[in-house]
């Protein structure tokens, strides 16, 4: 016998306490019995409509801050696609009975993500408590304690979200900075002989989460070239501080050592002098155009994507080590070489490319690969372009990306 299916609307429905399910664009989606009965609106009133436009901050009150940190906690989940539980607000509603009217009321409300297939955020769960009881004075003089008590919470508790909403402004500020310092040391880079290479750098979305990747390309002598993509842990503008100097340090390297791995090698006895630098990925690709062949060394790196000419894909995975500094000591890295064919085109990336919350990297490889092959036939500038609109969330990405794209 079929097992009967989940009715997951009548579920919703049947939820114990207030709850809404938001649309990104903060529009109702639909809101259980309690919140209707609670909040004094219908669910015709409800559905389809702004949050907003329901529930605005009463305009007689030049205090009232209940929609502006409720805005601020909703676009922190959709920005982060984690849950987010507010301080407990005072968000005055009008009285449905007596227009121009409004009610004190106290919430203490919790947002969380529901995120589809491709982990973007497709609806927020706008679970609410209503709290007016709890502070509102219940007679008597252990009443009036409570009271007191209480509104003293309160208090603090909006001096602390007000303090929050300032270092969100200053961290603002810093991705400001952190950008500035990015886009100084990731120029455009040179020509590489007479090859055709484009290359990306996106930053993620939110005030922290910037400035930990990075890219290189160098001319050696004859006809080749080494490409290099890195990510360090962690991010604002100390990892950008980081970032320049491994950069700059592997750069240099790739001038006078044999092969990718020795440059990979002399990177990471240099990160043991680098605060921060410890647990950096980074991929080092030479090219040569003479002995058409790949060589390549990956310090715990999502591996290079070689899109054939016959629209096959290979992943550059056969000289893979842990990233910089994870040993304790020396080790010499490995590395490996494949052949190309005139046409063939390289990938190298960060992860920020293929990697979603609670999703297996595999998924992420297998995406990228459809994409590279499904937009095969365009130069290295359109597929870099391509793959940054089909891959990205539309949201904006929670990690940044960087992108190398050379035609062989």
């Amino acid at each position: 016998m079929a097992e009967a299916g989940i009715d997951y609307a009548a579920v919703f429905r049947a939820l114990p306490g207030m709850v809404a399910l938001l649309t990104p664009d903060l529009r109702y989606a639909d809101a259980n019995e309690d919140f209707q009965g609670l909040s004094g609106r219908t669910r015709e009133e409800l559905v389809g409509r702004h949050l907003f436009d329901v529930f605005p901050d009463n305009p007689g009150d030049p205090a009232a801050t209940g929609s502006r940190h409720l805005e601020a906690s909703l676009r922190r989940v959709l920005a982060t696609g984690e849950r987010d539980t507010m301080a407990m607000q005072r968000y005055d509603v009008e009285s449905t009975q007596r227009p121009g009217e409004w009610e004190e009321r106290y919430w203490s409300p919790v947002n969380a993500p529901v995120l589809g297939p491709d982990g973007q955020v497709v609806l927020l769960v706008h679970r609410v408590e209503e709290v007016t009881e709890l502070i509102k004075a219940r007679g008597g003089p252990e009443g009036g304690r409570t009271r007191v008590l209480e509104a003293e919470l309160y208090t603090r508790a909006r001096e602390l979200q007000d303090v929050n909403e300032r270092l969100r402004e200053a961290h603002a500020r810093d991705r400001e900075v952190a950008l500035a310092l990015q886009e100084a040391m990731l120029p455009a880079p040179g020509p590489v002989g007479h090859h055709r290479a484009a290359v990306r750098y996106r930053p993620a979305v939110g005030s922290l989460n910037v400035c930990g990747d990075w890219y290189d390309l160098v001319d050696l002598p004859g006809d080749r070239i080494a490409v290099a993509v890195g990510d360090v842990v962690g991010h604002g503008l100390h990892a950008a501080g980081v970032m320049g100097l491994l950069r700059s340090a592997l750069s240099a390297a790739s001038r006078v050592a044999d092969g990718p791995a020795q440059a990979l090698e002399v990177l990471g006895l240099y990160a043991r002098s680098v605060d921060g630098a410890e647990n950096t990925t980074a991929v080092k690709t030479y090219i040569d155009w003479d002995a058409h062949t790949l060589t390549y060394s990956s310090a715990g790196h999502p591996p290079p994507a070689l899109l054939r000419a016959d629209g096959t894909i290979d992943f550059l995975d056969q000289a893979t080590d842990p990233p910089l500094g994870a040993r304790p000591d020396h080790v010499a890295r490995p590395q490996a070489t494949t052949m190309f064919t005139e046409g063939d085109t390289l990938v190298l990336y960060t992860d920020g490319l293929i990697e979603r919350r609670r999703e297996d990297i595999d998924t992420g490889l297998a995406r990228l690969a459809g994409a590279l092959v499904h937009h095969r036939a365009a130069g290295p500038e359109n597929l870099a372009d391509a793959l940054l609109l089909e891959l990205l969330p539309a949201g904006g990405a929670t990690d940044d990306t960087a992108l190398v794209i050379v035609r062989l």
